[in-house]
């Protein structure tokens, strides 16, 4: 197997490892009263350490997830999907290697799981980070640019569905109501409603100066389970999240993948722009 072939099925197995995940938060989410867990990446990690050769799984998982970092930086660093140089381009990519640096986290977590080196169920990743964040100089600021950042993602990922953008990196026609395209759209649509609450509720910590009022994931689900209707409009969002990860196995078979060089790494560095 050649260089090329391992990086595809680097990116591909991210996709799918992903996809994975987001397949058991979904579950947690809808079968939460049931099951006791968490619906968050975290929950869905320990729910797959529970099954029979759990910790075989999880490493498993947390290969992936490290090839899909690896990807998510050369879309970031290397520009492998030919973003614009404009503010736009730049934006797109930015957002790329922050996913990558949150993946990498995840894929470290799956590794201490399968190798027992981390015992507690820990607490909620983005509290933490906004305790973090705010314990720096400004940090309150921070913390709603974040706010902000989860916000714009949303709005972002709602309308890479809507308007079937994601159609521009897949071997497939985004035009026609397949069910891969209607599972992609309604997968970006879901994900991008929980990226804006999760958005929001940064920016109330921010506010109230209080790292505790941020949430991630299950925080998001569980106010909207509070809303009016909110069982119905939960559920949709939960299933949303089930076809999110449904799409990331669309993305795993039909995601036009490019294999960066050295050449294309040192050309997006400043001093490569200028020799």
């Amino acid at each position: 197997m050649n260089t090329r072939s391992k990086f595809h099925l680097m990116a591909r197995a991210g996709y799918g490892a992903r996809g994975i995940v987001f397949l058991l938060v979904a579950g947690l989410a809808l079968f939460s009263s049931l099951g006791g867990g968490k619906a968050d990446t975290r929950g869905a990690l320990d729910a797959i350490l529970q099954q029979p050769f759990g910790r075989i799984w999880i490493g498993l998982i947390g290969l992936g997830l490290a090839g899909f970092v690896i990807w998510r930086l050369a879309q970031s660093l290397a520009n492998a999907d030919g973003q614009d140089d404009d503010m736009k381009g730049y934006a797109i990519r930015a957002a790329l290697f922050g996913s990558a640096v949150t993946y990498a986290g995840l894929a470290v977590t799956s590794f201490t799981m399968a190798l027992q080196l981390s015992g507690g169920s820990g607490s909620g990743g983005e509290q933490g980070l906004a305790a973090w964040v705010m314990a720096q100089p400004f940090g309150r600021y921070l913390a709603g640019l974040i706010g902000l950042g989860f916000i714009i993602g949303g709005v972002v990922t709602a309308m890479k569905g809507i308007k079937r953008s994601f159609g521009r990196y897949l071997e497939l026609d985004a035009d026609k109501n397949t069910p891969a395209v209607l599972i992609s759209i309604y997968g970006l649509v879901a994900r991008g409603a929980v990226f804006g609450i999760i958005g929001v509720f940064f920016l109330y910590a921010a506010f109230t100066v209080d790292p505790e009022q941020a949430g991630g994931m299950a925080d998001a689900l569980a106010w909207v389970h509070a809303l009016p209707f909110g069982g119905v409009i939960y559920a949709v969002v939960a299933l949303g999240l089930a076809a999110f990860g449904l799409y990331n196995f669309v993305e795993a078979r039909f995601r036009r993948i490019k294999t960066p060089e050295v050449g294309d790494v040192t050309r997006q560095l400043p001093l490569g722009r200028f020799s």
